[in-house]
């Protein structure tokens, strides 16, 4: 057998890189400690099954020393004060899907004549909170008083997402690298990222974290394309960031979801506490840890209590989240955004971007697959036999949406 002369420290940074222990690879590799201490060598067939087994590419393992993968985006997650160590594969390659992602959409926009989004830097760490909170706010249309009439904080989420897709921003909620469910995201690593653009501005948000943080982590990568700055966050309500930028977006963050003077006008000060944030919830149907958050900015929640009641509450939400399969189609939706869905849907029946283009980006095989994540994505629209439909305002008349594909039910905004 032919033996692959890979040097110990490759093999040392690829199972470090992928946060295992030499006693985890020697179960699938019995002879991996000889490899590692250059002792022996494995087959070349040994080092694809090792590539697999650490999520790092074959042509890794054959370089003369181990390479430095650095984020592409700047990194503003800390433990304390201290920056976060090396970024794990699944965080590294789902920030290459996204900008593979948002590279598609602003060739595509630009073709559609999409023009600069005005939101995108117009402000500054300098800005007033408030006033850049007032702005986001109006910016996607978060009406208090709209948003009080929804029957719950999941549904307000949506709402939100919703919102901030019909602004411009790709948004895309994944637990999982693609497709990948052996590939799980680590919420402790990061809650999410911007990749700020003025054509394809776009938010990642980590599935794998709570509702109830997802909230809060829209509303701070908000912030952060407002400003501009493209950023790796793991920004939680009660986090006091040592990094300017992150303690800015934090702020803005919480006064977008809850105004502190409307929070004022609603507080009791005789009302206990878990009392209070059940009815404030509702009012503002935001999650109860966002809540904790602003209560200490009101100032009638002290340091120590407000840690001690975030902790509290996050171990009871936890308790009642359940895990649910769902279905595959709009689940993909959510992981790829209905933005960016629709637009890679329209483009690729149009004619305009190959099958196995579209395949690439969205994680699927088919073009059987195609067609029904397009029908999941019809949910306003009626669907007859070949007939597709995906975007749009003008409800009406059977015509061609590209590529003789006859579309029914909602004219898209460009014909």
């Amino acid at each position: 057998m032919i033996r692959a002369p890979v040097k110990p420290e490759l093999l040392r940074w690829a199972r470090e890189r992928a946060g295992l222990e030499v006693e985890a690879l020697t179960r699938r590799f019995p002879r991996y400690r000889e490899w590692e201490n250059g002792a022996a060598q494995p087959t070349l067939r040994q080092v694809e099954d090792l590539a697999k087994a650490t999520q790092a590419a074959v042509g890794y393992f054959f370089l003369t020393a181990p390479p430095d993968e650095s984020l592409p985006i700047p990194d503003l997650r800390t433990v304390g004060s201290v920056p976060m160590g090396r970024p794990s594969p699944n965080l590294i390659s789902t920030i290459y899907l996204c900008q593979q992602r948002q590279e598609w959409y602003r060739e595509f926009a630009n073709t559609e004549g999409e023009g600069p989004l005005s939101f995108v830097g117009s402000e500054t760490p300098a800005s007033d909170i408030e006033r850049a909170a007032t702005r986001i706010r109006n910016s996607l249309k978060l009406d208090l008083a709209a948003r009080a009439t929804l029957p719950t904080w999941t549904e307000a989420l949506r709402h939100f997402i919703a919102a901030a897709e019909a602004l411009g921003v790709l948004v895309m909620v994944n637990g999982v690298v693609g497709n990948n469910t052996h590939r799980k995201l680590d919420p402790d690593e990061f809650r999410g990222f911007a990749l700020a653009d003025e054509i394809a501005p776009l938010i990642f948000i980590n599935a794998a974290d709570t509702k109830a943080a997802q909230m809060f982590t829209l509303a701070h990568e908000l912030a952060h394309l407002w400003l501009g700055q493209s950023a790796l966050s793991d920004s939680t309500p009660i986090s006091m960031p040592a990094h300017a930028v992150e303690g800015w977006c934090n702020r803005v963050a919480a006064e977008l979801l809850v105004p502190l003077p409307a929070l004022r006008e609603q507080y009791r000060p005789e009302e206990e506490l878990s009392a209070a944030l059940m009815r404030l919830a509702r009012r503002f149907k935001v999650s109860t840890l966002v809540l904790l958050r602003r209560m200490h900015d009101l100032g009638t929640l002290g340091e120590a209590a407000l840690r001690a009641a975030y902790q509290a509450e996050h171990d009871r939400l936890l308790t009642l989240t359940t895990a649910t399969g769902g279905s595959f189609f709009p689940t993909l939706q959510s992981r790829v955004g209905r933005r960016f869905g629709r637009a890679l849907v329209i483009s690729t029946l149009g004619g305009r971007t190959s099958f196995s283009e579209s395949f690439r980006l969205l994680g699927i095989k088919t073009p059987g697959a195609l067609h029904a994540f397009a029908a999941s994505l019809a949910d306003h629209a009626q669907i007859s036999g070949n007939a597709q439909i995906y975007d749009g305002a003008r409800l009406g008349e059977d015509f061609v949406c590209g590529g003789g594909v006859v579309c029914r039910g909602v004219r898209t905004s460009r014909g």
